[in-house]
């Protein structure tokens, strides 16, 4: 049996290598050729959303844009809540905030270094944001800068955040600078107009920056995404290596847009990628979407998706009072409500399929998606043949709700943008493939879909064939680069279904096997990153950089900046820093039932002793996701709320009460 396992082991490992491989064929997103021209002119605003673009209030913002190419950009970050100055100096420095202010382990080199000096050109500045207005002399002064092939950046008017006449005249006033710049060059439509770069670096400028410019990932996110042009890439949408979302690129873009196109290199790694056209019909209006579903995601999230979760609540109350859980039907309602309360989730990542953030009540609209979402998949879990069996509602909920989830990356991440639960472009997370929180949703559905596929599966071998393949296509999808492109996941996957295999194989695990799954997990990992990293720069994923920084001796600083992070995120938030504390709670007695009384999951062992064997190989994937990954504690969220809803939906009833039996039956350690 153990050579059979190992063989089966050795066998699904390479399939991930060469699926893996075989993942990097397929290009990440579509894109044009790289343009030839150089970047000329940078025109530099903050407080600019595509909401502000009218060909009636701003008409030569509006003439910029129907000739270039138009993205909502980020501007800040997980960390970092970026104002006016802090956008300038990443303009020219390619890091995010400032780096006399930013911490050691925030991977910012200090004292910055402007990068536009690798080009070989003058570098001109016009300051346009002073009080009155430019003098008449400015606009030729910039258009001889330009005639003499210099690299020209005009620092404009910043719009104002709060609504009303300020913000008008200010739009006004930027407009009209726009177009006197423009005008002088020969009109916004000349067709020998320069590369042109619009960006509104942040979408603040207050009077006194220091009073905003902190850390937060809550604070960064209720800045809007701000407007990105690029004339190089006429009626085209913006998108970049970084984000690999049609019209959706990040402010760290630019200087690699800029250092490209002048066939120039930067100082040291900067995590941007250049700039780079995708077709599409309307881009503007793309941009313009991505911009109102990014500001209206976080305020409906909690309504939509907790208006289904009540119903989760109610059910997992009614199975955990004994006096309720005892009543047959009331037992069969509440195990309902349990087993479909995680299906809100795989829905949520497919509500942009839905644009309902162009409703009257953005709100009301998202939380009617999610709940026809979740009733269609209720039906189906709920009225198929696996009914008859306690377990089976909740295994099928679980498979949904793991393969959803990874078919959703496995298409290249699509929908999930500014979807709940999904990537969130204006706290400048991940954009594409698998966050930690949606692994953590997979790896804790996919086990608790084998805990209850062990039920009706009984044979050793056949539990190790699922276990084996359930893990590779987990692992497959969540390390592929063209997939989920997640660094940590194969980390964690790996020793948790390979140790889960050997537990439902009958071979009692050793310190040798546990050091062996974890180094096939670091082999496999750095296998696919290499490979990632043969492709050119601006295709790589996470996995490739991770190369860049090994090679350029960061590997430490990385590390220390990932585990630095996961504890500031462990100890900075109270709400984290409870569901830690019940993480933890919670592994340990779903370990020890026996020893703890608790005799329904007891109870489930002496009737499933395979469900113990699953609980090892979650605590063990749980904590070493965890520790791997840079936000481990929502990792551990995910697979706490996963398991919260479906663990007491599958339990059996309690047994009528009687006497105490003189000791509780231990749960199989086999």
């Amino acid at each position: 049996m153990l050579q059979d396992l190992f063989a089966l082991a050795r066998r699904a490992l390479l399939a991930v290598l060469l699926l893996g491989a075989l993942m990097l064929v397929a290009t990440p997103f579509a894109s044009a050729d790289d343009p030839d021209d150089p970047v000329r002119l940078v025109v530099v605003t903050a407080g600019l959303t595509w909401e502000d673009i009218d060909p009636e209030t701003t008409p030569h913002l509006q003439c910029l844009a129907d000739r270039s190419g138009a993205g909502a950009m980020n501007t800040t970050s997980t960390s970092v809540v970026s104002t006016k100055r802090q956008g300038l100096e990443t303009l020219h420095t390619g890091y995010r905030g400032l780096a006399e202010e930013a911490p050691r382990t925030s991977g910012i080199p200090t004292p910055a270094t402007d990068q536009w000096e690798q080009v070989d050109a003058e570098v001109s500045t016009f300051e346009l944001d002073g009080p009155g207005s430019p003098s008449e002399s400015t606009y030729p002064e910039i258009a001889d800068a330009l005639e003499a092939g210099d690299l020209v950046q005009v620092t404009a008017a910043s719009v104002p955040r709060a609504d009303g006449a300020a913000r008008e005249q200010a739009l006004s006033s930027l407009d009209a600078t726009v177009g006197a710049t423009l005008d002088e060059l020969g009109g916004c439509d000349a067709a020998d107009l320069p590369r042109t770069l619009l960006v509104s670096v942040a979408a603040t400028d207050p009077e006194h920056p220091e009073s905003v410019e902190h850390p937060g990932a809550v604070a960064s996110r209720t800045a809007g995404l701000q407007v990105a042009l690029d004339t190089a890439f006429p009626g085209q949408a913006l998108t970049s290596g970084a984000t690999k979302q049609t019209g959706v690129v990040v402010l760290t873009d630019v200087l690699p847009t800029i250092l490209a196109s002048h066939t120039a290199s930067a100082d040291g790694l900067i995590p941007g990628q250049p700039l780079r056209g995708t077709d599409h019909a309307d881009p503007q209006q793309l941009a313009l979407d991505r911009s109102q579903a990014a500001a209206q995601v976080d305020a409906a999230t909690i309504p939509a998706l907790g208006s289904w979760f009540v119903l989760g609540v109610i059910g997992i109350v009614i199975l955990l009072v004994p006096p309720l859980a005892r009543r047959p039907r009331l037992a069969a309602v509440g195990r309902a409500l349990a087993t479909i309360a995680p299906l809100a989730l795989p829905v949520g990542m497919f509500a942009s399929l839905v644009p309902w953030w162009r409703a009257e009540h953005p709100t009301l609209a998202l939380t009617g998606v999610i709940w026809t979402g979740c009733a269609l998949l209720s039906v189906l879990v709920l009225a198929g043949p696996w009914r008859g069996h306690r377990l089976g509602p909740a295994g099928v909920s679980a498979a949904l709700v793991a393969l959803l989830i990874l078919g959703e990356s496995a298409t290249g991440s699509r929908f999930q943008l500014s979807s709940p639960l999904g990537a969130q472009p204006i706290s400048g997370g991940r954009f594409y493939g698998l966050s930690n929180h949606l692994f953590g949703m997979v790896l804790a559905a996919a086990l608790m879909a084998l805990l209850c596929l062990f039920a009706v599966v009984r044979t050793p071998r056949a539990r190790t064939v699922w276990t084996v393949v359930v893990g590779a296509l987990v692992a497959i999808v969540c390390v592929a680069p063209s997939m989920g492109a997640d660094f940590g996941s194969m980390l964690a996957t790996i020793p948790a279904f390979g140790l889960l295999a050997l537990l439902v194989s009958g071979i009692r695990p050793r310190l040798w096997h546990v050091l062996a799954l974890g180094v096939g997990g670091a082999v496999a990992v750095l296998g696919i990153s290499f490979l990632d990293w043969l492709r050119p720069a601006e295709e790589r994923t996470h996995l490739g950089r991770f190369i860049d920084e090994l090679l350029s001796g960061e590997l430490l600083d990385v590390v220390i900046r990932k585990l630095a992070q996961n504890v500031a995120m462990t100890t900075g938030y109270p709400a984290l820093a409870v569901v830690m504390l019940c993480a933890v709670l919670a592994s340990s007695a779903i370990l020890m039932p026996g020893r703890l009384r608790w005799r329904r999951l007891a109870a489930l062992d002496a009737e499933h002793p395979a469900s113990y064997s699953v609980r090892v190989a979650l605590v063990a994937g749980a904590w070493i996701g965890y520790a791997v990954n840079d936000t481990g504690p929502v990792l551990i969220a995910a697979m706490l709320g996963i398991w919260l809803c479906h663990l007491p939906a599958v339990l059996p009833a309690p047994a009528e009460p009687g006497p105490s039996p003189d000791s509780a039956p231990r749960a199989p350690t086999d």
